[in-house]
Parts: structure tokens; C-alpha cells; sequence
């Protein structure tokens, strides 16, 4: 080949790669052959209807057998979401993600990402006001509900689920009848990594791992914008891997999922917080009330 055949097709390769997404340009969105010492997805638990789940906030949570751990991710898309991606992709791990919709839409191709890459994407209202969406007058509390979840679609080119968890779990009677009347999932979490307080990412995965094996299972809630949540993930993972757990991937699905009630004498956390807070905090539902259909 001459040089100036060379230096056309150079030109040509440039040109095709420029064109293509970020999940096919990048060798960062392609996750490895899943081997024998990746932790991979044990199972996929589909989930339809408008359940309520969630021991931090709810009388009940998934069905999740012993060691079966579902990852979640909240208020993302943030530039640190790129390496919480790429740390479950060398695992071969698939985690939901719950995305504020205006950073979703300032960051459409993390979600598009995350969506390529298997994961599913559901919605944390559309900006994650200071107040709880129960503190909001109604209309504003549904607007931030609906809005969030359009711009969560969008971003995504509509392959988002409506799965949806309430900023600080802040939910009331009504906005979790509007999320019934809509099929949206609400979920709260059984366990968190308490990443909103600033740690080392060892103390962070002692305090996770300390927490998972005293519950044994459960949904565990994460936030992808936290750097030290992003150098930590890689090794809960293999810590994960290490003493037994499996990871359980939620997807949208037809029929409501199977339950497990909450243990004798329960109470909600969530509810136990807001009181403490203020009168308009008080008085949330606790998901007893309606239909987990």
C-alpha cells in the first residue's frame, strides 16, 4: 500500500469512529467475557405492577433469598458514574440506576451508557429538591414525580423503566397513589452504605459489608456521584464474590413480584426521621394502605 493509500484510510478510520457512540468507541463501555472469577448476575427478578418495597421505609421488601443482594445507584448521571460503570462491567454486574432527571439530561450519554451496558434506569425526581417531595405543596411534589420521569425517558431514548425512588425516601399517602395509579415501582432500600457522610472507601466497605452480613440480603442502596463510593465499589465486589453473595438484577416486567413481609415489630426508619425533622415532614404513608399489585 502506498503512502497516500495509507494516510486515506487513516483518514476514513478517524471518520467512521467519530461517528460512533461512545459505547462503541470506547473500549470503557465494553465490558469483558464473563469468567469463572467474575461475580456476575445470579438472576434477573422481573418487576410489574406498583409494589412498595423497602424495610427502610416499607412493611415489606423482595423476596430475596439468603446472600442475594440487588445494587442500586442514586442521583446520577455524574462524571464519577463512569467509573461505578466500569467497575461493574469488569464483573460482569448489572445494578439499577436511579437518575435525578436534570442530570440525566445534562449527561444523556451516561444513561444512554448505562442502558447499553445492561443496566436498568429508573428515576429520583427531576431535581432532588432540598425539601422532601412530601414537604411540597401536592402539584409540585407530582410535577417533580412526572417531570423527572419524561426526562429520565428521554435521555434515554425511551428504554428507561419507571421504576422510581423518592428523594430521601420522602414519599406521602398521595404521591404514592399517584405512582399506584401509574405502575411506577417505588423502592426504598433494606440496606445503605450511608455514603452521604464522607469516609475513606475502606471504612465505607466495612460499614457495607458489616450491614450485609448481619441482614444477610437485601436492596442496597449506593449514590454513583460520590468518588469514594466509585473507588470503593471494586472491592465490595470482589469481597462480594469472596463470602458467598449473588447478585439479583431487577427489570421491568408483567406481573408483581413475590414479597417477604417485614419482621415482627417493625417500624419505619424513613418515618422515625421525619418526625424529627418538622410537622411538614410528618406523616408519610408507610406503604401499608395500598395495593402492591
Amino acid at each position: 500500500m502506498t503512502v497516500k493509500k495509507r494516510l486515506i484510510c487513516g483518514v476514513l478510520l478517524s471518520l467512521a469512529l467519530s461517528r460512533l457512540s461512545p459505547a462503541q468507541a470506547g473500549p470503557e463501555s465494553r465490558p469483558p467475557s464473563c469468567g469463572p472469577d467474575a461475580l456476575g448476575v445470579s438472576r434477573t427478578l422481573e418487576i410489574g405492577g406498583a409494589p412498595q418495597v423497602g424495610l427502610k421505609t416499607y412493611p415489606q421488601t423482595l423476596a430475596l433469598e439468603d446472600h442475594e443482594v440487588v445494587l442500586t445507584f442514586d442521583d446520577g448521571p455524574a462524571p464519577t458514574t463512569r467509573k461505578v460503570l466500569d467497575a461493574l462491567a469488569a464483573q460482569c454486574v448489572k445494578a439499577t440506576f436511579f437518575l435525578i432527571g436534570r442530570n440525566a439530561e445534562a449527561m444523556p450519554e451516561l444513561a444512554r451508557r448505562e442502558i447499553a451496558e445492561g443496566h436498568s434506569v429508573g428515576s429520583h425526581s427531576w431535581s432532588h429538591p432540598a425539601k422532601s417531595l412530601r414537604a411540597l405543596d401536592l402539584a409540585a411534589g407530582l410535577a417533580e414525580m412526572e417531570r423527572g420521569d419524561r426526562a429520565v425517558q428521554t435521555a434515554t431514548g425511551g428504554k428507561a423503566s419507571h421504576f422510581l425512588r423518592f428523594p430521601g425516601f420522602g414519599d406521602s399517602p398521595a404521591l404514592l397513589e399517584a405512582a399506584n395509579r401509574r405502575q411506577m415501582p417505588v423502592f426504598g432500600a433494606d440496606l445503605w452504605a450511608s455514603d452521604w457522610n464522607k469516609m475513606t472507601p475502606e471504612r465505607e466497605l466495612d460499614l457495607v459489608m458489616t450491614r450485609l452480613r448481619k441482614a444477610g440480603r437485601g436492596i442496597l442502596l449506593l449514590h454513583d456521584i460520590k468518588g469514594q463510593t466509585a473507588d470503593m465499589l471494586p472491592a465490595l465486589l470482589r469481597t462480594l464474590k469472596a463470602e458467598g453473595f449473588r447478585i439479583v438484577h431487577l427489570a421491568p416486567g408483567a406481573k408483581a413480584p413475590e414479597l417477604r413481609p417485614a419482621p415482627a415489630g417493625w417500624s419505619s426508619e424513613t418515618e422515625a426521621f421525619y418526625r424529627k425533622l418538622s410537622p411538614e415532614h410528618a406523616g408519610a404513608s408507610q406503604g401499608s394502605s395500598l395495593s402492591a399489585n
